[in-house]
């Protein structure tokens, strides 16, 4: 076992760090009051290479390992939650659902531009009525032969209005169930696509959340990544490593809490000395600390796995219901470190407990990962 990083991986970590904290933190606060999309930092980030991380360089991808990316959105989380789901949406479901199950036609044409980050995508997968049970697809793609006519409704996507590229999962054979299920790549300029209102949300207020409807829109044939009724398998092997992406987000919405709240504990004082010197406040540190730091492990496993080709369902449900846990208690904690000015937005540590919640929601509930462990666990 080799715990220490090598030192790409501490280029990459710093080389993130570097940029949330001076393209990233200026102006977060209100981007968060003013649900306001980070475009301008999220195409500076495309430029850098953080939106294709893991895509191979001969499709314009940095071509690193998942570890690397778990550091940088461990980085990218702790300043920006709302920045950093854009990459993990684009990173660990568009680009590597394209690059491991796409044809060589659509990598050129849709992975490149994705992995460059010219373009921005989006995994369009949950509905009205679909949400934790992803078989309920009521979003019809009807088989007209050279091409599929798409009617349907798809809730809380993330980068809904941003992105140029939806991944969209349609029901093509329903008497099949999950077996008739497809993927279709769909440009989001195709005539019969409308865009719903930006939700108004708790957290993670800047990134952006849509409902996506479409009325008779024309997917042609090409355009279905995998075989007839591969759709199902390809959400749930996709959202597998999605999983890593959100672990490693709640892990630096955590982190992010704590290095707030260590540094204020050491600033603040009360009952004649800093807050950090009484036991109370040391304890609380303590358990932060210690609960970050079996989260950093749990993904770094799971990203480990993925890497070496092992299968990684069980660990990245364990680091992901574990880290989203972790992060709703720590900023909880960090906020009740600041007393008072936990309350208030200009400390940041408010913020970071209204982003930590949805960890705990989107790409498979706590409870959704509590099933596939046990299941896992029981053989099942």
């Amino acid at each position: 076992m080799h715990f220490q990083l090598t030192e790409e991986h501490l280029m990459i970590q710093k080389a993130a760090r570097d940029f949330a904290v001076n393209e990233l933190l200026p102006g977060v606060i209100e981007r968060d009051e003013q649900q306001k999309f980070p475009a301008e930092q999220i195409k500076k980030l495309g430029e850098l290479g953080f939106l294709g991380m893991m895509v191979d360089p001969k499709y314009g991808g940095a071509g690193l390992d998942t570890i690397s990316y778990v550091l940088a959105m461990e980085e990218i989380s702790k300043i920006d939650a709302s920045a950093s789901v854009v990459m993990s949406v684009n990173n660990s479901l568009v680009c590597w659902g394209l690059e491991t199950f796409g044809n060589e036609e659509q990598k050129q044409k849709y992975l490149a531009p994705l992995a460059k980050g010219e373009i921005i995508g989006a995994f369009l997968l949950s509905e009205p009525e679909a949400g934790s049970d992803a078989t309920s697809q009521r979003t019809i793609g009807e088989d007209k032969g050279d091409h599929y006519l798409v009617n349907g409704t798809k809730n809380w996507i993330t980068n809904g209005n941003s992105a140029s590229v939806y991944l969209v999962m349609v029901q093509t054979h329903p008497e099949l169930g999950s077996k008739g299920i497809n993927a279709l790549i769909i440009e989001k300029n195709t005539p019969g696509i409308t865009i719903g209102a930006k939700e108004n949300k708790l957290g993670i207020r800047g990134s952006d959340t849509h409902s996506v409807m479409f009325q008779d829109v024309k997917v042609p044939k090409e355009n279905r990544i995998g075989e007839d009724g591969f759709g199902f398998k390809f959400a749930m092997k996709t959202l597998g490593g999605g999983r890593i992406g959100i672990a490693s987000q709640a892990l630096g919405i955590a982190s992010g809490a704590f290095e707030l709240a260590l540094k204020y504990s050491r600033e603040r004082k009360a009952f004649g000395k800093e807050i950090s010197q009484h036991q109370a406040i040391q304890f609380k540190l303590a358990d932060m600390a210690t609960r970050i730091e079996a989260a950093r492990l749990l993904c770094l496993r799971a990203a480990w796995e993925k890497d070496n080709h092992l299968d990684y369902t069980l660990s990245s449900s364990m680091a992901k219901v574990f880290a989203s846990e972790t992060a709703m208690w720590v900023t909880t904690e960090a906020v009740q470190v600041h007393g008072g000015y936990g309350y208030v937005k200009e400390y940041h540590v408010e913020r970071l407990m209204r982003d930590a919640k949805i960890t705990q929601i989107y790409e498979g509930t706590s409870e959704v990962q509590r099933i596939v462990i046990g299941r896992s666990i029981l053989g099942h």
